[in-house]
């Protein structure tokens, strides 16, 4: 099927559900077509040419009975890349080159998109995944954030354990890959620390790890803005603090999801740190403590907001939609 109207592509994987599908249906009611792209299919299931001459390059995608050009293409919501899924015929001497050539032609494809409007352009995405850059913009704008360290330095770690009093997490830099997730690990989630485990802080020299002072909770808050709308949902802390440290470890029972209306000046901060990344969306972590202080944890560019509008019926999906096609309108 050939389609010759403008449309939204929806950058996501065959395992995505709910979030794609709501924001999929908000832009259909806005009539506008929007296009599933699952990047794990791609290169088996998902055909791609890329075109070049003198005059103009673009490319063309097949997939899912649909082929679409790039010039067709509105705007873009990088909801997830995913690995792309190979069949288990290749030889594993070929499996890393076909990785490669195929992150690397979807690469190309992106940069074919810079045209339209992102929600969020990837280098903006990459650059805004930097946690220590997240955390020095976050004091820079006046948010409140936990005393941190990052190192391979095992002396330093354990200093710090005194220093912060023996209220301490450790947590990683990076997002954890779909190989390790399940796997148990205190490595993988945000973990508290006590002194026993730092008798074999000299592993760290092999990898450095961020350390944290362990801020009291009475709520924990995900934060999520789009395009200069916040929504937000809250956990009370004292459900699963006694025995957890990270409400999105799996098998954890957080409780409800509630509402919770940030103070007027927290929001103001947020919209400047979102403006200091560019970002039209992000999802935020927070701690309110119980003297009432708003701590700044971190904030994911792409992250997960589905149980908000499903437990609380925020209308984060149209706002994603609005946001995909203001443009047009402003």
């Amino acid at each position: 099927m050939h389609l010759s109207r403008d449309i939204v592509l929806l950058i996501t994987h065959s395992g995505d559900f709910f979030t794609i599908d709501r924001v999929s249906a908000a832009l259909s009611k806005k009539g506008v077509k929007p296009i599933r792209l699952d990047t794990d299919k791609f290169p088996q299931q998902v055909q791609l040419v890329a075109h070049f001459n003198e005059s103009r390059s673009y490319h063309t995608i097949e997939y899912d009975n649909y082929s679409i050009s790039t010039k067709q293409v509105e705007a873009v919501w990088m909801r997830r890349i995913w690995e792309p899924e190979l069949s288990a015929e290749i030889a594993p001497k070929f499996r890393e080159a076909c990785v490669r050539e195929s992150k690397a032609t979807l690469d190309g494809f992106w940069d074919s998109l810079k045209e339209a409007r992102w929600v969020d352009d990837l280098e903006r995405i990459n650059y805004t995944n930097n946690k220590l850059r997240q955390l020095r913009i976050a004091s820079e704008i006046g948010f409140v954030i936990p005393r941190t360290i990052v190192t391979n330095k095992a002396e330093s770690a354990r200093e710090f354990f005194h220093q912060v009093k023996g209220k301490m997490v450790s947590k990683l830099l990076t997002p954890i890959s779909r190989s390790m997730e399940s796997n148990s690990s205190f490595f993988l989630y945000t973990s508290t620390v006590k002194e026993e485990d730092l008798q074999d802080a000299e592993s760290l020299r092999y990898c450095p790890m961020v350390f944290q002072e362990q801020i009291p909770k009475q709520q924990e808050l995900r934060v999520v803005y789009v395009n200069g709308s916040v929504f937000v949902g809250a956990l009370n802390a004292d459900v699963y603090a006694a025995a957890k440290v990270d409400w999105r470890q799996p098998g954890v029972d957080i409780g409800a999801w509630q509402h919770h209306e940030l103070p007027d000046e927290v929001v103001r901060r947020l919209k400047a740190f979102m403006g200091r990344f560019g970002l039209l969306f992000g999802a935020l972590d927070f701690i309110l403590t119980p003297s009432g202080e708003y701590v700044f944890l971190e904030i994911n560019p792409v992250g997960e907001w589905g149980m908000l509008e499903k437990d609380l019926d925020l209308p984060i999906a149209s706002a994603i939609a609005n946001a995909l096609i203001c443009e047009k309108a402003g």
